[in-house]
Order: C-alpha cells, then sequence, then structure tokens
C-alpha cells in the first residue's frame, strides 16, 4: 500500500463526515464538500478517522490520492485555505468593487475579474489580494486565473 494511503484521515471536532457508498460529504463551519470516491479505493470510518485501501494492488496510487483528496476537503471546511497574490508594477492597483476585482495592471482600460461563488476575496492594501474558500482546487484556480492577467515578469521580477 502507498505511504500516503497507510496514515489515516483524523476528523477534528465540528466537522462531519458523511461516507455514502462511493460519495464522501464533509461538513464544517466553512461550508459543505463532496468527494467521488474511486471504485478501486474502500473507505472506512472509525473513531474518528477515515483509512482508505485499495480494492486490488495497482490501484495502490489511486488510494494515496483519494487520501490527500480527502484531507484537503476536511481542511477546508474547518480551517479553510488562502492565497495571497501581491502586486508588483509601476500604477499597478487591485480593489473590491461589489462582488467584483478590479485590477489596473498597466492596461488601457480595467481589468475587472468576477468572483465565483464560494470564494472571498480582500485586499488589505492596493497592492495585494487574499483569496480564501473552503475548496482548495477552486482557491488555486482563481489565484492562477488572477494571475493569468499580468504573468510575472521573469528578468525583471
Amino acid at each position: 500500500m502507498s505511504r500516503v494511503a497507510k496514515s489515516p484521515v483524523t476528523i477534528p471536532s465540528g466537522v462531519n463526515v458523511l461516507c455514502e457508498g462511493r460519495r464522501l460529504s464533509a461538513k464544517g463551519k466553512n461550508g459543505a464538500l463532496d468527494l467521488d470516491i474511486h471504485p478501486d479505493v474502500t473507505v472506512s470510518q472509525a473513531e474518528g478517522q477515515l483509512t482508505f485501501a485499495p480494492i486490488r494492488p495497482a490501484a495502490d496510487k489511486m488510494a494515496g490520492t483519494m487520501r490527500a483528496l480527502c484531507q484537503n476537503i476536511i481542511k477546508g471546511v474547518h480551517e479553510g485555505f488562502e492565497r495571497r497574490l501581491q502586486l508588483i508594477g509601476v500604477g499597478y492597483r487591485a480593489q473590491m468593487q461589489g462582488s467584483n476585482l478590479s485590477l489596473t495592471l498597466g492596461f488601457s482600460h480595467p481589468v475587472v475579474y468576477a468572483v465565483p461563488q464560494g470564494i472571498t476575496i480582500e485586499t488589505p492594501s492596493q497592492t495585494e489580494v487574499v483569496i480564501k474558500g473552503a475548496d482548495k482546487q477552486r482557491v488555486g484556480q482563481v489565484a492562477a486565473d488572477i494571475r493569468a492577467y499580468r504573468p510575472p515578469e521573469p528578468y525583471k521580477g
């Protein structure tokens, strides 16, 4: 069995995890998330822990992947995830306008990014953007989308 899949996932207090068939649901203070379990992996819940085991030896890697995804879901509904972006450039600014993020990135027009549901964006200063949410993959994707408007210059910084 893979090393990652061998260690169980502990369920913190305040998080409810429900495993029904091939679907795992977690609810906490930051919302609720669902995960579809791969058919070659079995999940068992006992004493506040989740253990993952492959059905066949070739599914070792998938058991480790499912364990890592489940760990991310549990951490997301309990603590949440956060990404910080820093705008470095003359005149680069970010500000929230309602539910949209307005970015001034040196173009002739401001770039407006519509914040997806389940994600919160804060701008503590004009050159800093903080992206928060329960789903690690969505938080990372939103950060990548915002960064793609003006990627860093590799030679100047």
